[in-house]
């Protein structure tokens, strides 16, 4: 049983509740319980479904995202990835609605299909990189923001909601080769061609940096004119997420001198900054509104 909740690594939702935060700070009227429910269901629930899931297939030795130790594991963890699916599903159903229900069945079933030694697409460095950014990003944003505000479909799809939700995959598609920074070896021992793989540790530092300038970029052009608090969004933005550039900048410094630098310590310190930065501004934009 130990071993279980260590894999399905419930702090590493922190990671991704950036995403969910920013929808709730975008939706107009949202119902309390159901916020309470997404949250629930995406952070305690989906991902960390997601987590065993990937953990079973993988059958990590070094360290995993958010477990430095991975200890062993067996067909139990299967079987919790997939009750824990249906559990989120049926609930979604009886207190969010159809339509989410049915989002988070095409997330879990992508998120297996990234991981399961049948299909695999963590062996493809791009295919996998869009599907990550694309599902974690843009979908879950407008998945939580639809219902958030019960939205209907053709409302969902509207420039207003597409634009953010790109910004949002955006981010995740620069932050997560970073992820994946300290396990070239881990994942060319099982025949993964990650996107930091394909782009080598200089170059992973590199890209992240040229995506978070056009999702800044996207930001900027987003929260043109608006103020929080009578201070400008944009540079609030900024200023949330300094501690993480300041780090990202003296991490690849150090990198480039050693690149055993590339480590799960400095890969989770980069992530803890990134998503306290990020949730913090949403936060802020969210209260702002109130």
């Amino acid at each position: 049983m130990k071993n279980i909740i260590l894999h399905l690594r419930f702090p590493f939702s922190f990671f991704l509740l950036p995403v969910f935060v920013f929808a709730w700070s975008q939706a107009h009227h949202p119902d309390t319980s159901k916020t309470i429910w997404i949250f629930f269901l995406l952070h305690l629930l989906i991902y960390p479904a997601s987590n065993a899931y990937n953990s079973y297939f993988d059958k990590d030795e070094g360290a995993i995202g958010g477990l430095e130790n991975p200890p062993p594991v067996d067909k139990n963890l299967f079987y919790t990835a997939w009750i824990f699916d249906l559990i989120a599903i049926i609930l979604a159903m009886v207190f969010v609605g159809k339509f989410f229900a049915e989002a988070i069945l095409l997330y879990g079933l992508v998120s297996k299909a990234y991981s399961n030694d049948k299909i695999r697409l963590k062996k493809y460095p791009i295919i996998s990189w869009l599907t990550i950014g694309v599902f974690q990003g843009a979908f879950i944003y407008l998945a939580s923001l639809q219902a958030l505000d019960n939205l209907a479909l053709q409302d969902v799809l509207k420039l207003r909601n597409i634009f953010p939700a790109i910004l949002t995959s955006l981010n995740l598609l620069g932050f997560y080769p970073m992820t994946q920074i300290y396990q070239h070896d881990e994942d060319e021992k099982r025949g993964d061609f990650t996107i930091s793989r394909l782009l080598g540790i200089r170059g992973t530092f590199l890209f992240t940096a040229t995506l978070f300038l056009f999702a800044s970029g996207g930001f900027f052009v987003f929260f043109q004119g608006k103020t929080i608090f009578n201070f400008p969004a944009f540079v609030l933005y900024l200023l949330t997420l300094s501690p993480t550039l300041l780090f990202f900048g003296y991490w690849f410094f150090i990198t480039l001198k050693n690149e055993k630098k590339a480590n799960f310590k400095n890969t989770m310190l980069l992530n803890l900054l990134g998503s306290m930065g990020l949730n913090a501004f949403f936060l802020i934009l969210l209260f702002s509104k109130k």
